[in-house]
């Protein structure tokens, strides 16, 4: 089930909200979020929730070893390392390292034909950061194992949302509050989520879609710098939409999970987009991997090693490919060629901010073009299409320009305020508050419409 659906917005929703406002007591109210969030996951993974359950049992019970028995705390958490990475090797990258062997070696092994669940990047992440803070004191041993169920299931961020850290809600978990304001806030936050999502990156998608499936001689460079941008655009909107839709929704049950996205396109650096883009994957990675690792307290050569492997990682953990291998070492070549040639990435007067802006979009969009390829062979074509083919093809200039329809264009002007803190700019007049709430109910009306209709409505994340 995705939050993108109308079973989720009509019935879902409503029934899972109403009754964790009814019931009385935290207990109750627990087990009902648990409950919810297991029939969530195995609404369109029925067999993988058992997964879900013995991966948070499996955790459970090495995070109270960890915490009760300090003679053996190493070993529990070096397997809980071992075992929560060995199942995303197993469901994730089985099949990708089988085929890479075969290409190199020649060997015929055959390609393991594993479907990879759902949620599994994040619901592992979660659940390895659970026994990483009760190692090293940052969390206390949690004794209920359906507390500890409810932090690595909870719905709203399961598939899509943030990487939440137990340390964070833990508090929630035990007491929390649903008050009229914080509902209020959180159903507008989720609103504002499902509009980006179905008004915006939909729209966006449909058109990258039908330029990146056009066959090579359909393409010019026109073509490719309209796709390029529409996938920029559809893939900050869906992942930015899902993490407010998730923001909202743990709002709306009294939970509280910290930002997701800081408007990256406004960066004037590499440095400051990964500052501002995912920052939960961000701030896990910074905390469970660079830090541990030295970070940069060890010398200049073992910082830029520190930082590659980060990155390195960050892109094996969105797929398993080389072309998100590429895209993670790629961001790691220029946050290292902004802090070896600090004049890049230092600030100066309003003309060099805008060539700074400009380079930044520039490198991010042409990352994202090897992040939506099939392969590097068709990055590198879209590459070269973008800054080499300049020509004039009827077919393939006809394909471009029925992709500019009124929808599309009104879309993308919409995309380019909102990709900008707006917000921050109009909180000081009185009206806005309450224009916020009226522009919530008209686009909640007008994503009902779009999803009864039955529109282009893809759930990107199968792909990570």
């Amino acid at each position: 089930m995705v939050f993108s659906s109308m079973v989720f917005l009509c019935v879902f929703l409503p029934a899972a909200f109403c009754l964790h406002l009814l019931l009385p007591g935290m207990r109750a109210k627990n087990f009902l979020l648990v409950m919810a969030s297991l029939v969530f996951y195995a609404y369109g993974e029925p067999i993988y929730v058992i997964l879900l359950v013995a991966s948070s049992a499996g955790n459970y019970i090495l995070a109270r070893l960890t915490g009760e028995c300090p003679k053996i705390r190493k070993l529990t958490m070096t397997l809980a390392v071992v075992i929560n990475l060995g199942l995303l090797v197993i469901f994730k990258y089985s099949g990708f390292l089988v085929e890479t062997f075969n290409s190199v070696t020649g060997a015929g092994i055959p390609v393991p034909q594993v479907r990879m669940p759902i949620g599994i990047s994040f619901f592992t992440f979660q659940a390895l950061s659970y026994v990483i803070d009760v190692y090293r004191g940052d969390a206390s041993v949690q004794k209920n194992f359906g507390k500890v169920l409810l932090y690595i299931s909870f719905f709203p961020q399961l598939i899509a949302g943030p990487i939440v850290k137990y340390h964070d809600v833990e508090a929630e978990i035990n007491n929390r509050k649903q008050t009229p304001e914080e509902i209020g806030k959180g159903i507008r936050r989720f609103i504002a989520g499902l509009s980006k999502k179905v008004l915006i990156a939909n729209t966006m998608g449909l058109v990258a879609d039908n330029l990146f499936g056009a066959a090579a001689t359909g393409i010019t460079g026109l073509g490719a710098w309209l796709g390029a941008v529409s996938y920029m655009l559809q893939i900050y909107f869906d992942f930015s939409g899902y993490s407010d839709m998730a923001l909202g929704l743990g709002m709306m049950f009294g939970f509280h999970f910290h930002e997701n996205f800081d408007y990256p396109y406004i960066s004037a650096s590499i440095r400051e987009f990964w500052r501002r883009w995912h920052m939960s994957l961000s701030g896990w990675f910074k905390e469970y991997l660079y830090i541990p690792l030295g970070g940069n307290r060890r010398g200049k050569f073992r910082t830029v090693v520190n930082k590659m492997i980060v990155f390195v990682c960050t892109g094996i953990w969105h797929g398993a490919s080389f072309n998100f291998l590429f895209w993670g070492i790629y961001h790691g070549f220029f946050l290292m060629l902004e802090e070896y040639i600090p004049f890049i990435g230092k600030k100066g007067g309003k003309l060099k901010s805008f060539f700074q802006h400009v380079y930044a979009l520039l490198v991010v969009c042409v990352g994202f073009v090897f992040f939506r390829a099939d392969t590097m062979k068709q990055g590198c074509f879209w590459i070269r299409e973008m800054f080499t083919d300049f020509g004039w093809k009827a077919s393939a200039m006809s394909l471009t320009l029925q992709q500019l329809t009124p929808v599309y264009l009104v879309t993308l002007a919409a995309a380019l305020v909102a990709a900008v803190p707006v917000n921050s700019m109009l909180k000081k007049y009185k009206w806005y508050e309450g224009f916020t709430y009226v522009l919530s109910l008209a686009g909640f009306a007008l994503c009902v419409l779009s999803l009864a209709g039955g529109t282009y409505n893809p759930f990107i994340y199968f792909r990570f």
